[in-house]
């Protein structure tokens, strides 16, 4: 059996993996069906490579939902400040932006891959692209649509979701590890929008940004900006509450078009108002709001005049929004392979020596650098276990 590493996957995750790998002097080889790799994060570069977040860790981990438990040790041994140093280190030094977003000075991916790229290269990692991995044969080797069959000591699988199938997410691999016994949880579209029966008017501002505005659903509330689209609504504040909408669709929320102003702020400017005016011209004149958000005011009929009633609906303009969009239009994925079926390793318990990261977990996180910074957490998690399972193996009577 050959002493040199596998991963299967040139995203995020594998990459990461393959430096911490390869810095240990680990012979590593990845694997990617892609002609290139880094297609998914130079994707993510397009908005500014949005890399992680500087928010307190108490803060950070929470946004984890759900799986906040087995992602929390993972994300402490290698925190938001532990990429911001990595990435640093490799020259493309980053700022925090005003939303506490982190993101390189460059403000893209290619600068960033370039330079992992070099150095994976420098280190001996082995790069396979235009190889498409299908499994193992009977004697436990890893089988490739058109090339023969390699042994590796240990592999890493990082293959994703499957929101992004035209740069190599597709989820093709569920099939694989099932055959295998490996607890899976269906897909679900994560961090995606939102269908609404828009009237016609609300049609007309299809691409229009809902700016500084608050989304209140249960006892949750996300600031943000929303973008109205033909379909429905799409934005970083709605994709922040994507997974429990998902779960509840059809979902009720409300959006509250000034959340900076208190109901009895809103109350006394619109009593202010010159008598005789439009609806629309007060709305503009008193609390400068666009014409979309009075259009959206006109959603569920004709608003009030009142000030105390018209104020009321001013802070919380309820929505229907019915079905996500399809994993076709998702940012990223829930579902994957169960937290049970891994060991605390992220080893599967059902294949040994097989590992895993990245979205090919089932976890879920909304942008503003949580997704990354997950990815990269756990490539350098599983990469860690690899290398201490090497060492004990090579260990004075390990057998």
């Amino acid at each position: 059996m050959s002493d040199s590493v596998a991963v299967i996957g040139g995203g995020p995750a594998g990459l990461m993996a393959a430096d911490i790998l390869s810095a240990a002097g680990q012979r590593v080889v990845v694997y990617e069906r892609m002609q290139s790799v880094g297609r998914k994060l130079l994707m993510a570069g397009r908005g500014g490579l949005n890399l992680t977040h500087s928010e307190p860790f108490e803060r950070f981990v929470t946004r984890y939902r759900e799986t906040a438990p087995q992602l929390e040790p993972i994300l402490k041994a290698f925190t938001p400040d532990d990429l911001v140093g990595w990435a640093n280190g490799l020259g493309a030094e980053t700022f925090i932006g005003s939303s506490g977003r982190v993101f390189p000075k460059a403000m893209k991916a290619s600068p960033l891959l370039r330079a992992m790229l070099g150095r994976l290269r420098d280190q001996g990692v082995e790069f396979q692209p235009s190889t498409q991995w299908t499994g193992w044969d009977e004697e436990g080797a890893l089988t490739f649509a058109s090339s023969p069959p390699q042994h590796h000591c240990a592999v890493l699988l990082a293959l994703g979701g499957a929101s992004w199938p035209k740069l190599g997410s597709d989820g093709g691999w569920r099939d694989i590890l099932a055959t295998r016994g490996v607890g899976l949880a269906p897909f679900k579209p994560s961090n995606v929008g939102f269908n609404v029966a828009w009237s016609e008017p609300m049609r007309r501002f299809a691409g229009e940004p809902l700016k500084n505005v608050a989304i209140r659903f249960g006892d949750e509330i996300v600031h943000g900006e929303m973008i109205v689209t033909d379909y429905g609504l799409e934005g970083g504040a709605l994709y922040a509450l994507s997974a429990p909408l998902r779960d509840a669709a059809p979902a009720q929320i409300e959006i509250d078009l000034r959340p900076r102003n208190t109901h009895a702020d809103l109350e006394v400017k619109l009593a202010d108002a010159k008598r005789g005016g439009s609806l629309a011209s007060t709305l503009r004149k008193q609390l400068n709001l666009s014409p979309l958000a009075i259009s959206l005011l006109r959603e569920n009929g004709k608003p009030p005049t009142e000030p105390h009633a018209l104020a009321r609906l001013i802070k919380a303009v309820p929505l229907t929004l019915a079905a996500p969009r399809g994993l076709d239009r998702a940012i990223s994925t829930a579902g994957g392979v169960r937290w049970d079926a891994v060991d605390a390793t992220l080893q599967l318990r059902a294949i040994p020596n097989v590992y895993v990261a990245g979205e090919m977990l089932d976890w879920e996180a909304p942008t503003g650098g949580y997704l990354l910074q997950a990815c990269f957490a756990t490539g350098v998690w599983a990469a860690r276990a690899i290398l201490e399972q090497a060492r004990a193996l090579a260990a004075p009577g390990a057998r």
